[in-house]
């Protein structure tokens, strides 16, 4: 084990994974290498990550010769995509092992297109659970109103999940109740519940994005730059009531693991801003904090590590007073950007089937 700051985030209790994945970083060894170097415990994908890894280079012309006959590009991408998820999934497989599940895991998204669309939803964290089949495998599912039936449903089923697109402390505080209620009725069942493991994605950078702008047109430049984090410290509040108390031992007795809160959108997207601020601001027990690789290079070169996730809960809570005040709506900020959110993924993934399609047409001619 190292001694650089992302190692020391360990020490805080916080996970480090990596929102990065491609066939190169897989079998060129690079994964293998911020596990053993950068203390990474697990990955994150979604559609654009995967459309930016199967656009460029060569590393999956050979496996979509083979899927020429794919009934339609979307199958051609799942070909690839569990391939991927499954080597990276064994590639993980020793520190799943070594921490007793706690970590180790690697995300794979539903089709984003389904976010609105609870039965369909549900069917496909079905089928890629099936398909993977690895027992560190995090199926993403969004926290739309539509996934949160979905989201219960899984984790009833016995499946771990990654509930992705939070942007709200009201949303988030639903999906740690249907995850809690999930394991209440896997229990019910005589299930083992510490084979099922879940983390609630909270995403940071982009909210202040949002606010940001909305401050500076109503005049409160003062307020810019405060939100992201202070919201994140709200959730983790949530976190910290919900997951304690007599219902929640209850079910900590029979092996349930919390879900942890789960920091993404982690890049300093304001280069006004501090390029790790996301990271040292967001530090404490039971949490991850999923990095690009350039925010995991800069904060092992950088990093401050220390307790900072409890700090400032008072001043946290005032900030939404006067964000309101300052004519900024919270609650429009957070529709807004989970709106968005679907968005970008589901014009990413249509962008990436067309990308495939494309792509295996000219390998097939090839």
């Amino acid at each position: 084990m190292g001694d650089s700051p992302l190692h020391r985030l360990a020490e805080h209790g916080q996970s480090v994974w990596v929102d990065s994945l491609s066939r190169d970083m897989i079998h060129g060894g690079e994964l293998a290498r911020l596990i053993r170097e950068d203390g990474v415990t697990g990955v994150t994908s979604n559609p654009s990550i995967f459309q930016k890894a199967i656009s460029q280079g060569s590393a999956y012309d050979e496996q979509l010769r083979e899927l020429a006959g794919a009934p339609s590009g979307k199958e051609a991408f799942l070909g690839l995509a569990v391939r991927d998820i499954q080597d990276a999934c064994d590639v993980l497989a020793p520190v799943f092992a070594a921490t007793g599940g706690a970590d180790g895991y690697v995300s794979m998204e539903v089709d984003p297109t389904f976010a609105y669309d609870t039965e369909a939803t549900s069917a496909e964290a079905v089928r890629l659970a099936k398909e993977i089949d690895r027992p560190n495998l995090l199926v993403k599912i969004p926290a739309t109103l539509a996934g949160l039936p979905a989201i219960e449903d899984s984790i009833a089923g016995g499946r771990s999940i990654n509930v992705t697109l939070i942007f709200s402390l009201e949303r988030y505080t639903a999906v740690a109740e249907c995850y809690i209620r999930g394991l209440q009725r896997l229990a019910a069942d005589g299930a083992d519940l510490s084979q099922v493991a879940s983390v609630a994605s909270f995403f940071v950078s982009r909210v202040d994005t949002e606010a940001d702008a909305r401050l500076e047109q109503a005049g409160a430049p003062q307020l810019c730059g405060k939100l992201a984090v202070a919201n994140a410290k709200l959730a983790y509040e949530v976190f910290e009531r919900l997951f304690s108390g007599p219902a929640w031992e209850e079910l900590a007795a029979k092996g349930a693991r919390p879900q942890r809160p789960l920091w993404a959108s982690t890049s300093t997207k304001n280069p006004a801003y501090r390029d790790v601020i996301y990271v040292e601001e967001l530090i404490g027990p039971e949490t991850v904090n999923t990095m690009p690789e350039e925010t995991i290079r800069a904060f092992r070169d950088h990093g401050v590590v220390a307790d900072t996730l409890a700090e400032g809960l008072a001043d946290a809570h005032r900030l939404l007073v006067d964000i309101e005040a300052a004519g900024v709506s919270y609650d429009d900020v957070v529709a807004v950007l989970e709106a968005e959110g679907v968005d970008k993924f589901s014009d990413a993934f249509a962008a990436l089937i067309a990308g495939i399609e494309q792509k295996r047409a000219v390998v097939a001619a090839v």
